[in-house]
């Protein structure tokens, strides 16, 4: 029931970044996978080959648009003579002067974004500007907070605003950080043209989604934060009352207190979804400390009664024995972002309540939150939803956390009762590919107030400055959570020494990351999983084996990400007989892997898995060669989910990572199997070999040595015929642009190996490798050389 009532949509941080709503589709046709905006009954593509990954943000102009340059300076002579400043550290890391040449010599390291807002990179060479990451000491960091109290309490708080998330110090220094810092300052003048264009806008109106007990009104609440933190960001950098003047419309309006009704009293916030009800309070909790100075005491009055009456009085109840409090024991996003919205409305109002209810959900919020939403990472630092749910938990237990440590000088352990928690960055990092994010599972709802910039206060937390670096270069950084996470001390390559590979070993999703090269789009990413298919809270998919695989700048293989969170029976359960099983996108025949007599795979197994990786890693240049004898593999036995069938799947670079192997070895199969491949690609068949071409690139896949009878075939990405039928006046999402690549195998003994060749611009075909036939279980680093 974790995910029991979530919105839908595919992996909004990977959309165009020129909408309001962060839910326009991509317009590149050669993407059209997972990521396209939701539509109930509809199409949604892969909707773009692999779904896109990329929040939006409003006002393409300013951040420049889908396909956008940066205030990247890109000068070689500047970053020259800046290696020769005599301040150069000695150490090789820049010193305070060096730091600030480099800013001025190189700006924003990203020049562009590509169709899916993925940073581009120039190919270059900068000792100076690429080091290693660090914080540079003395390099123009944040003051130290004098708000220190000997003995924390979360009910004792600061007596000086703001107190959530930006205390007063910090407004005090951000102005000459805007002006000094190409990063703060181009998210400064961002936010600022949010907040102009959201201001001509009427206020959110209650618009519900599928239903209340469906997806609510999540997405008004999510939009309503983000209006109001641009308002008080606003008002707080200008001095301008006019912003504080249209934060109140919005919390009018957003109270049942404007001229438009706002739901039903008193249940204007929605406890039937009770992410719904947080999310607003944690709207107003902003509005409340962030203006507070502005606020005559009635608005105040107003503004703290609907934290109280629509959000923390039914808070208690969910944490007594309220239906609606039933994520209060689970680990995942809604426990995250129900106990942070809680947490910070009470925080907000703690001193000036009198009705003592802030303070009792503050008792109940921070140990539930460090019991479960600090489990939210698995050992390994994997989410333990999907990557995109990745962004909602993150996002909630940053602000929480931020929000205790600001307000009261304690994080009260949910930064370290859970060590895995200082990984998730490296998970989020790794599951981001050259083109789009591996993107399994459900994708979530839309993001608008939700990003990936808790990178930035775990950067600070965990003494893991390559997250800041890695984050500040994404189009969501754009936001007012960055201008106080972020250090303008931090400098270097967020790719320098990074290795390309990584094996998450945590048996519950298990995986792996390998690539080319972190800095060039158009280098090669594989990624597959394995793993159980229970405990993502209702939001995985039976894909063990999935994989995708991106190169040339093309997503060649990709997930078709959320189906119809209105669905029937969609969040019912991860038992065997769950009626999502039922729905194409969540079965197996959905995922780019094989399908046993046309049967799901079994939901409980384990997949005992191996990896191997040169450990090759990134210099401090964009510009990658990779050695010949560079290589990486992720195999695993699938067994136990086909039910005692005997399947080995493994996948691998060869040829210097240019080509890629996927191999499945198959013994003794009583029944016939389908290999699967879902592609945006056009495909050209020609017996044991296909053309793919997308995005004026082409593919060559191959079968190596094929069995009798095996040839590739294409299919629609529909429900087979004969599987069990949908829930009643129920239908399923289709799937337009989506071709399926297949091979069908009669029942038997096989090594099927699939050989993956991108046709590289100058890449000669006597440069291409055929590997030899070697079984799985015998695959080492130099099995293929």
């Amino acid at each position: 029931m974790a995910g029991a009532h979530y919105d839908r949509y595919s992996d909004a941080s990977i959309q165009p970044l020129s909408n309001p709503n962060y839910h326009s589709a991509p317009t590149d046709p050669s993407n059209a996978y997972a990521d396209q905006p939701y539509r109930k009954k509809g199409t949604s593509k892969w909707l773009t080959v692999g779904v896109p990954v990329v929040i939006i943000i409003i006002v393409a102009a300013v951040v420049g648009g889908v396909v956008g340059s940066k205030s990247h300076k890109n000068s070689d002579n500047n970053a020259a003579a800046a290696a020769n400043d005599p301040g150069f550290g000695s150490n090789g890391q820049p010193n305070p002067t060096q730091l600030s040449s480099i800013k001025e010599a190189i700006g924003i390291f990203a020049t562009a974004t590509n169709s899916f807002s993925i940073p581009i990179y120039p190919s270059t060479t900068n000792a100076a500007a690429f080091t290693l990451p660090t914080f540079v000491q003395g390099g123009g960091s944040w003051n130290a907070d004098t708000f220190q109290p000997a003995n924390p309490s979360p009910t004792t708080v600061r007596t000086d605003r703001p107190r959530l998330i930006a205390p007063a110090y910090k407004w005090q220094q951000l102005a000459s950080f805007v002006a000094s810092d190409p990063y703060m300052k181009e998210w400064n003048d961002t936010i600022i043209a949010h907040a102009t264009q959201y201001a001509g806008m009427d206020p959110v109106p209650y618009t519900i989604d599928g239903g209340l007990d469906k997806s609510g009104v999540l997405d008004v609440a999510r939009q309503v934060k983000q209006r109001i933190k641009a308002f008080g960001y606003a008002y707080r950098t200008t001095g301008q009352t006019m912003w504080a003047d249209r934060a109140w419309k919005e919390l009018q309006n957003a109270c049942g207190q404007g001229s438009q009704p706002f739901g039903t009293a008193p249940d204007n916030w929605n406890t039937q979804h009770f992410l719904d009800v947080a999310e607003f309070t944690a709207a107003f909790a902003i509005g409340y400390d962030w203006m507070y100075d502005v606020w005559t005491d009635q608005q105040k009055q107003t503004i703290r009664n609907a934290i109280v009456t629509l959000g923390l009085q039914y808070g208690i109840q969910a944490y007594g024995t309220a239906g609606y409090g039933w994520w209060k024991g689970v680990n995942g996003n809604w426990n995250c972002v129900c106990n942070g919205g809680l947490t910070m409305g009470a925080l907000a109002i703690l001193g000036d309540d009198t009705t003592g209810t802030a303070q009792q959900i503050l008792a109940l919020s921070v140990d539930n939150a460090k019991a479960n939403c600090a489990m939210g990472p698995s050992p390994d630092g994997t989410w333990s939803e999907t990557p995109n749910y990745w962004y909602f938990g993150t996002t909630a237990h940053a602000e929480m956390t931020s929000s205790l440590m600001t307000a009261t000088g304690s994080d009260y352990g949910l930064l370290t009762v859970n060590p895995s928690f200082a990984l998730t960055g490296m998970y989020h990092m790794y599951v981001s590919g050259n083109q789009q994010m591996f993107d399994y599972g459900d994708h979530g709802p839309n993001k608008f107030s939700t990003t990936a910039n808790a990178m930035m206060f775990y950067a600070t937390q965990f003494k893991k400055p390559e997250y800041m670096l890695f984050q500040r270069d994404r189009i969501d950084a754009a936001e007012p959570w960055s201008m106080f996470w972020y250090d303008p001390s931090v400098a270097g390559a967020w790719w320098n020494d990074l290795p390309l590979d990584h094996w998450f070993t945590d048996s519950e999703d298990v995986w792996a990351s390998m690539r080319s090269s972190w800095s060039d789009n158009t280098g090669m990413y594989v990624a597959m999983k394995a793993g159980n298919h229970t405990g993502h809270q209702t939001h995985g998919d039976l894909d063990a084996g999935d994989f995708v695989l991106d190169a040339m700048g093309v997503r060649w293989a990709g997930e078709l990400g959320s189906g119809d969170y209105d669905a029937v029976g969609y969040f019912s359960s991860e038992l065997q007989d769950s009626q999502r099983w039922l729905y194409y996108r969540k079965r197996t025949e959905g995922q780019n892997t094989l399908v046993l007599n046309e049967q799901n795979q079994a939901v409980s197994a384990l997949t005992p898995s191996n990896f191997g990786s040169s450990n090759t890693t990134q210099g401090s240049s964009t510009v990658l060669q990779v050695p010949a004898d560079s290589t990486a593999f992720f195999t695993t036995d699938m067994t136990a989910t086909y039910n005692g069938t005997s399947i080995k799947r493994g996948i691998r670079f060869i040829n210097g990572r240019k080509q890629v192997l996927l191999q499945d070895d198959i013994t003794n199969a009583a029944l016939p199997i389908q290999w699967r491949m879902h592609t945006n690609a056009t495909v050209a068949l020609n017996g044991a070999s296909a053309t793919l071409t997308l995005g004026g690139q082409t593919m060559q896949v191959s079968i190596l040595n094929p069995p009798t009878g095996a040839t590739f075939q294409t299919m629609a990405a529909v429900r087979y015929p004969n599987d069990p039928p949908l829930p009643p006046n129920t239908e399923d999402q289709l799937n337009p642009g989506v071709t399926v690549l297949v091979i069908n195998l009669q029942p038997g003994t096989y090594n099927l190996q699939v050989l993956f060749n991108p046709q590289w611009p100058g890449m000669a075909a006597s440069d291409f490798k055929t590997p030899g036939l070697v079984a799985i279980d015998s695959w080492t680093l130099t099995s293929h050389s």
